[in-house]
């Protein structure tokens, strides 16, 4: 392939994606090559078609060749709900603006003639009766991409009616700590090709990202001589001893993301084909051992296969609203974990700023969609300010406010009400042991989200982790916190902080709490569901823990069933050992997944369809494998 210019971007380079939609809102994201004008919007079946006013029209320039545009239009009654309504962007030079994209409709049954072009649509449902979910999207995984396979069940969908209400992406949409050599090899090209800012660094090993290498012999090595380390206690229950940790605590850390535009070039390559389309990626490379080159060419091939479906997956989320919540990887391994972790990551200047550049990833290409409203009113001053003018302190200062901000968490006004929690800025630290897992959640938030579920009668609850894990790895992680290494095994979920599990029970517990509760979670590279309820309580609220990961991931195979087993033999239904748990006063049954007799778990990448009844009680729990094939999960025998 010739060396690729400026001048042969296609006019649109990522998207489009729907965001948030609802009766009153449309949302859309897109990143175009050139700057737009006069931007005309039609929807077509809701009688809209205006020129967009500045208030609607929210523009960002990530670099020379690449500009992300928000497109927020609100009113009073502006989407009817249960309508298909396409939608149409044109400008004052290019028309409209969609129209080169190949294969962005699912069907061109709608035109009337050959001469007209079909149209993206949407269709807002207030009442969530299916549902699409699913997390953990990791571009190299030998696995393939649920993303593709959710896109082909639409397209054969027999009618629009049957299309669900939205797509929810609950955690790890991208891996700033786990890159693929290839990846950052293309990466480094995608920075070139659309002249994306360079930045200075403190406290470092290069003076600024024109410095951090792109070429073979730069790949799998930044965990040895360029991402920060520090030293900090370790403690057991014999001694304490200071262990010289790296700051990012990933076990695939070699090609960690360090600036903003490596990250912003990681998204950009993760949800649109069309940069994919302007590289070229040697398969055959110099300056690798044989181990790594053995490596390169495996991500490879893994990439080859993750880029063929792209245009697939921008279908998918040109039709379906998609909202998304961040965890761990999003960011990095471990992020917020323990309050010591927190200590030595903010308190080193270039760990703090290798942070701060994933979250402004993360709400330029995320965050923003989710809330359009409240993220711009409150950083659409440090985000200008920075991309308006980019400098050190600039840049800091929107570090700044990320790092301050505490509104990431957002509901839907849909029915069953839809709560998506922020579980890795707000956490409960430990008090008697930094060291210790903080809590998911601190007092404030949870009482914040308490006040959410009040005069519900049913609500969908997204946490990234599982707030009814698999009993036995908790415990695992327990007995690994004790030993001071909390950071080796991920020990986070909802029990390992007393504060947190307390309260988060005695919510549940709460006589006027929802008598639904359905919990949407990602995170451990497994599925499952539980049925949870409440011991010598007749009537008590039911509790449904609904677990779909990853989208492109999955657990070590044997190591899950070993799990399996042990969960079964030690905490099953009737094991006495739930006794002794913080769970003890509720009562958890798995679901049968193909209704298999002694297996609770599966691990097989794939994307969660959950369809409701009236009553906000599932009626159908599913996981659609990337290789189409499907495992529903089947609700426990009742005594």
């Amino acid at each position: 392939m010739p060396t690729s210019t400026s001048e042969s971007l296609p006019l649109i380079i990522a998207g489009p994606i729907l965001r948030h939609c609802d009766i009153q809102h449309f949302t859309l994201w897109f990143v175009s090559s050139t700057l737009l004008a006069e931007l005309n919007l039609t929807l077509q079946g809701a009688n809209f078609s205006r020129q967009l006013t500045g208030d609607e029209v929210h523009t960002i320039q990530l670099g020379k060749h690449a500009y992300q545009y928000l497109i927020n239009v609100k009113a009073e009654v502006l989407l009817p709900a249960e309508i298909e309504v396409k939608y149409q962007l044109c400008d004052a030079i290019s028309g409209n603006v969609f129209a080169q994209i190949e294969g962005l409709c699912y069907t061109d049954i709608h035109a009337v003639d050959n001469t007209i072009l079909p149209l993206p649509s949407v269709i807002v449902k207030p009442t969530i009766n299916d549902l699409l979910h699913g997390s953990c999207r990791q571009p190299h995984h030998d696995s393939a991409d649920a993303l593709v396979a959710a896109d082909i069940r639409l397209q054969q969908m027999p009618s629009l009616d049957e299309r669900p209400a939205l797509l929810m992406l609950s955690g790890d949409q991208v891996y700033v700590d786990d890159v693929a050599g290839p990846m950052l090899y293309a990466i480094g090209k995608v920075i070139d090709l659309l002249g994306l800012p360079n930045e200075t660094f403190l406290s470092a090993n290069i003076s600024n990202s024109r410095e951090l290498g792109y070429q073979p012999e730069d790949m799998y090595q930044r965990h040895i001589d360029l991402l920060p380390r520090t030293e900090y206690p370790a403690k057991t229950a014999l001694h304490n001893w200071y262990v010289n940790h790296a700051v990012f605590t990933s076990t695939s850390a070699e090609n960690h993301l360090v600036s903003a535009s490596e990250v912003m070039a990681l998204y950009l390559l993760s949800w649109s084909p069309e940069l994919w389309q302007q590289i070229s990626i040697p398969r055959d490379v110099e300056g690798l051992t044989a181990e790594y080159l053995t490596r390169w060419q495996h991500e490879w091939d893994n990439l080859r296969v993750f880029k063929a479906g792209l245009s697939k997956v921008r279908r998918l989320m040109a039709h379906l609203p998609t909202y998304m919540m961040f965890d761990d990887h999003d960011v990095t391994d471990d992020w917020n974990l323990t309050a010591k972790w927190e200590e030595a990551a903010y308190g080193h200047t270039f760990s703090k700023r290798i942070i701060g550049n994933a979250l402004i990833g993360y709400t330029l290409f995320q965050g923003l969609g989710n809330n359009p409203q409240c993220m711009i009113a409150n950083l659409s001053v440090p985000l200008a300010g920075y991309f308006n003018s980019p400098s050190m302190q600039t840049q800091d200062d929107l570090i700044t406010a990320l790092l301050k901000y505490e509104q990431w968490h957002y509901t839907l006004a849909t029915s069953p009400k839809l709560v998506v929690l922020d579980t890795r800025t707000r956490r409960w630290r430990s008090e008697s042991n930094l060291a210790k897992p903080s809590g998911l959640m601190d007092w404030e938030a949870l009482m914040e989200f308490q006040h959410e579920l009040v005069g519900q009668d049913k609500v969908i609850i997204v946490s990234p982790a599982p707030m009814y894990g698999v009993k036995v790895i908790e415990t695992i992680q327990r007995i690994a916190t004790m030993c001071g290494a909390s950071l080796m095994v991920d020990a986070e979920n909802w029990m390992a902080h007393p504060g947190t599990a307390n309260t988060l029970l005695s919510i549940f517990m709460h006589r006027k709490t929802p008598q639904q509760f359905v919990i949407l979670s990602g995170d451990v590279h497994y599925s499952f569901a539980y049925e949870v309820g409440i011991r010598f309580r007749h009537g008590g609220p039911k509790i449904y823990q609904i677990t779909c990961s990853g989208l492109k991931n999955q657990f070590p195979e044997k190591l899950l069933s070993c799990f399996d087993k042990l969960n079964a033999w030690l905490y099953g239904y009737y094991s006495p050992l739930n006794f002794f748990t913080k769970r003890k006063r509720m009562t958890i049954r798995g679901c049968k997944p193909n209704n298999a007799r002694d297996k609770r778990l599966v691990n097989h990448s794939g994307i969660g369809m959950v369809s409701f009844a009236e009553n906000g009680a599932p009626s159908k729990i599913a996981v659609l494998h990337s290789d189409m094939t499907e495992t529903q999960f089947v609700p426990p025998k009742h005594d």
